[in-house]
């Protein structure tokens, strides 16, 4: 007789396409309805799943909408542009590229401003959104360093300082200049604002 499997009994496996048509149902409702008239009830409606499922995976709206932003930055990517500029100049402007739908600016702005009097909210943006994201960061690094452009760095304490410095100094700049002032990210912004990356402000940087 065959044995039984033991994960068989903790439930039904969680499904990969409903969490998809959740979370694009949750991005299409924040774009008609905005964050204060999105429920979760109309997310499971417009998912074609039952309201039980989508509480199974998400406690609430802002975990559900905090998941359903990750994904699109999830679209990131860093291809090889063959050098460090070129690559840090490509990856801007693709982050600039996601931050200006509307989706992302709905459901973007919504949790971080719930996030400011709810700490469990803002570490999971941490978690999700954030140290997920500084894969590219650490790509980026490990390909300049194979190139000679950069310099290893041993102390993995000072190689992580410097993944977070320079996390915050891309999405940074990004988010504030097209989410604050609402200025576009061209071509020629994300390449002044690489050579002042890369370069720095000092009297021999190139003009």
């Amino acid at each position: 007789m065959q044995s039984r499997n033991p994960v068989s009994r903790t439930g039904r496996p969680r499904s990969a396409a409903a969490d998809t048509a959740i979370l694009a149902a949750t991005r299409d409702a924040l774009v008609e309805l905005g964050w204060s008239r999105l429920t979760l009830g109309d997310v499971a409606t417009r998912a074609g799943v039952a309201k039980t499922t989508l509480y199974r995976r998400w406690p609430g709206k802002n975990e559900l909408v905090v998941d359903a932003v990750a994904a699109l930055f999830d679209e990131l990517e860093m291809p090889d542009r063959g050098s460090l500029a070129a690559d840090i100049e490509g990856v801007v402007l693709q982050f600039a590229a996601i931050l200006v739908r509307p989706e992302t600016k709905s459901g973007l702005m919504a949790v971080v401003a719930e996030s400011t009097h709810d700490d469990a909210l803002r570490e999971r943006i941490r978690a999700s959104i954030v140290d997920r994201q500084k894969r590219l960061v650490l790509e980026g690094r490990a390909r300049a360093q194979r190139r000679g452009e950069l310099p290893p760095e041993p102390d993995p304490e000072e190689a992580a300082r410097a993944v977070d410095l320079i996390f915050d100094m891309v999405a940074g700049a990004v988010v504030h200049r097209t989410l604050v002032s609402a200025e576009p990210v061209d071509r020629e912004w994300a390449g002044a604002f690489t050579r002042v990356l890369v370069m720095g402000l000092g009297p021999g940087r190139s003009q």
